[in-house]
């Protein structure tokens, strides 16, 4: 009985002594729906520029090719390359073996998302229908952490994320598609946003709004509400994809690091986030490359649609930048390694499973 007691009291200590060591205080998740890791380690690709699916080639050419690797990428991303290589992380590099890939076999949306935040592939999550997810997700367990109660908050372009997040059960506030911000003493910016979101144009349906209104939404809520967990959910990449318009896919790549970058400037010179944020940018699935036409599209029958990647970059990361290591891991283990960021283990109510934090973001 000693020994067990003894065993008991060490492994409370060492999970304190964890908790205690990780210097991450607030996190920020941005994804970008249906980003191909092609771009991302690549840059623009040239075969793409001269197909059918690139307008304004020239010009197309001018703003995002140069003969080197390393510099095509950092055009497109430039925050990505400029600074995360420097001071982070970036994983999914296939052509130099290090790989980073769904689990799920179906390779969209919704199942993408909801291995990214439950930490475990479940073949009932296989539509992009409003049902509501019944898997306990990471978000939701933080937010029941002291001192994180009501500091959890989620914007996103797409409106599906009510039901991958379950907000009636998890409680989390998810502002979704043109839904309004509902904070009754939201400052005049946050109240002018809820206004401007539903006069804008709806390029993107009545179910999408544009990413520029969803980062809007999440920096003004920031500087009002200092959030501890904040998870932005872009979208145009994916649409841009899907239209088949690969010009307006890089702008918004593009454009998507620069509200990235901006972000991360405002959280540094900010007391509160300065030096104990951590930032994880990541997508829900890839894309298809052969033959060409398959860039456009995703799902169980498109090769490479699995083929993912993540970035991080915070005071618990090494500076170890491109991962260029032979491996694989995979989005399940995405979960678990934003839990360990504040020293919590991830355990869904549910118990389903959980898949293993991934080591190598760890100091």
């Amino acid at each position: 009985m000693k020994k067990l007691i003894l065993i008991f009291a060490l492994s409370i200590s060492a999970s304190f002594s964890f908790a205690q060591t990780r210097k991450t205080k607030n996190l920020i998740i941005v994804t970008l729906d249906g980003m191909r890791w092609q771009e991302v380690f690549r840059g623009a690709d040239s075969a793409m520029i001269s197909s059918k699916y690139t307008e304004d080639k020239d010009e197309v050419r001018k703003k995002y090719w140069t003969a080197s690797l390393e510099d095509r990428r950092k055009l497109l991303f430039p925050f990505l390359w400029n600074t995360i290589a420097k001071d982070g992380q970036i994983y999914g590099n296939r052509d130099l073996g290090n790989n980073e890939e769904l689990s799920n076999p179906y390779r969209f949306s919704y199942p993408g998302y909801n291995e990214i935040f439950t930490g475990f592939p479940d073949v009932r999550m296989n539509t992009n229908d409003a049902i509501a997810n019944p898997n306990t997700n990471v978000l939701e367990f933080l937010n029941k952490q002291k001192g994180f109660e009501g500091k959890v908050i989620t914007f996103s372009s797409w409106e599906r994320f009510p039901q991958i997040l379950n907000t009636s059960r998890s409680g989390l506030p998810v502002y979704s598609g043109y839904a309004n911000l509902k904070n009754s003493d939201a400052n005049a910016r946050l109240r002018y946003l809820n206004e401007l979101q539903h006069h804008v144009p709806h390029y993107l349906g009545d179910s999408t709004r544009l990413d520029f209104i969803t980062y809007e939404f999440s920096k003004e809520y920031i500087k009002q509400y200092k959030p501890r967990v904040t998870y932005i959910a872009f979208d145009e990449t994916d649409d841009m994809a899907h239209a088949g318009n690969y010009k307006f896919y890089l702008d918004r790549a593009r454009q998507e690091d620069g509200y990235i970058k901006n972000l991360w400037e405002m959280i540094q010179a900010d007391p509160f986030y300065k030096n104990n944020t951590t930032l994880l940018i990541t997508c829900d699935h890839g894309r298809g490359e052969v033959p060409i036409d398959q860039w456009r599209d995703h799902g169980a029958n498109v090769k490479g649609a699995e083929n993912t990647w993540f970035a991080i970059l915070g005071p618990d990361t090494p500076p170890n930048g491109e991962l260029k290591t032979p491996t694989i891991i995979y989005h399940k283990q995405l979960a678990q390694t934003i839990s360990m960021l504040f020293g919590f283990n991830f355990k869904a109510a549910a118990g389903h499973e959980v898949g293993d934090a991934i080591k190598t973001v760890f100091k």
